[in-house]
């Protein structure tokens, strides 16, 4: 009974399930195919007010200027500069490899035409309430940055502010966990549907989708991380894995960051001997902001839908799916299939349909474990580096 108790064997079984009834009875599923569509409206609502809470919070959490000044900084940088090289890795192996699925197009979506004017003046918010309803990413987590900024200015006056927006993002929390219980119940019905609808064999061609993600995270994890690593700290990145080699394992079987971030802190401080106070400040941030692997995910799944439906994307188009995933990244939960969730904002800047998301459910789940890992990964490589970073310029100022 263990076994049906976790979401990611439910999934699978809902799966099973689907592709069996939208075989069988493809007009039965299809008149129930809206528990689909509620599914996504679910994902849809709660990710904008998640991802600013989450980056408010997470500035906030950061105490003081000095606080930004010494450390923040030169994490949020190293954070965003991984993760950005995660997305281009992404974008430049599917653009080569080019996956689709062969999907049967009643109506050819259309994209939103982006200019260079249009990727500048979407950075800011003209109306921040505009923004929230038409779930612009960019000119929110914008918002939120420089509101957090603006709050760490003011001091002990913004306590209360930070309580209320912790409680928000709490909330927001347990509500995503909630709607994401309800996966296997949204993946039947979606995947039913879309078999239903396109047959069995759509399925099939995911094989080309999952391999794409799969060897862009193996270079990121494998060649890319370990490069940084030895780069900036000469430590060896293979016993430094051995090492620390509990936490992605555990990312791996929980797809958690959150989850695995107590082990994380652990095996950072006792094995890998980072300073309590940097693993405390860095691994928690990272385990907010810091998805590589997330961010690779989304970039290659809206790539593919692009290529399913036929689409051509302009340099334009592909740079601000690269923009989004990495903001979006930067906001997502470090819960299960909260990619699942971002995913939504980077298909809704370029205009790519919702309903491709029934498409690739069908193997987010165990992407989804491999992500995390990387995102663990990650979250720990960076630690090295910090504490490498800081114990250098405290042997400087000693001599």
């Amino acid at each position: 009974m263990n076994f049906l108790k976790r979401i990611e064997n439910q999934t699978l079984i809902a799966i099973f399930l689907a592709v069996l009834i939208g075989i069988s009875f493809p007009s039965i599923i299809l008149k129930f195919s809206v528990i689909g569509k509620v599914f996504l409206k679910l994902l849809k609502m709660v990710v904008t007010p998640l991802i600013f809470t989450s980056v408010f919070t997470s500035l906030l959490n950061l105490k003081s200027f000095k606080t930004l000044e010494r450390v923040g900084i030169r994490t949020v940088i190293y954070y965003l500069s991984t993760t950005s090289l995660s997305v281009l890795l992404g974008l430049f192996i599917v653009n080569i490899i080019k996956p689709s699925a062969e999907i049967k197009i009643h109506e050819i979506p259309k994209l939103k035409t982006i200019s260079l004017e249009d990727l500048v003046l979407g950075l800011f918010p003209e109306n921040i309430v505009k923004s929230f309803a038409s779930n612009e990413v960019i000119p929110i987590i914008f918002f939120a940055i420089v509101l957090g900024l603006a709050a760490l200015k003011i001091g002990k006056k913004a306590q209360p502010l930070n309580s209320f927006f912790e409680a928000l993002n709490e909330s927001l929390l347990i509500l995503t966990r909630g709607i994401i219980q309800l996966t296997p119940v949204g993946v039947f019905f979606l995947v039913g549907s879309l078999v239903a609808k396109e047959g069995f064999a759509l399925l099939l061609s995911l094989w080309k989708y999952a391999g794409t993600v799969i060897l862009g995270l193996a270079i990121h994890g494998l060649i890319i991380l370990p490069f940084i690593l030895y780069l900036f700290t000469q430590t060896n990145p293979w016993q430094y894995f051995l090492c620390i080699r509990e936490a992605p394992l555990l990312a791996f079987s929980t797809a958690s960051s959150s989850a695995t971030l107590p082990v994380t802190i652990e095996v950072a401080e006792e094995k890998a001997k980072i300073r309590s106070e940097i693993a405390g400040f860095v691994l928690p941030l990272g385990s907010t902001i810091n998805m590589d692997g997330t961010a690779l995910y989304e970039a290659v799944a809206a790539m593919f839908i692009a290529y399913s439906y036929g689409l051509k994307l302009t340099f334009f188009q592909q740079f601000l799916i690269f923009i989004t995933a990495v903001l979006a990244s930067v906001g997502a939960a470090g819960i299960p299939s909260a990619g699942l969730v971002t995913l939504t904002l980077v298909f809704q800047s370029v205009g790519l349909p919702l309903e491709g998301l029934g498409l690739i459910l069908a193997v987010d789940r165990f992407l989804d474990m491999l992500r995390t890992s990387i995102n663990v990964w990650g979250d720990l490589v960076g630690a090295k580096i910090i504490d490498h970073w800081l114990n250098k310029e405290r042997a400087h100022s000693i001599v």
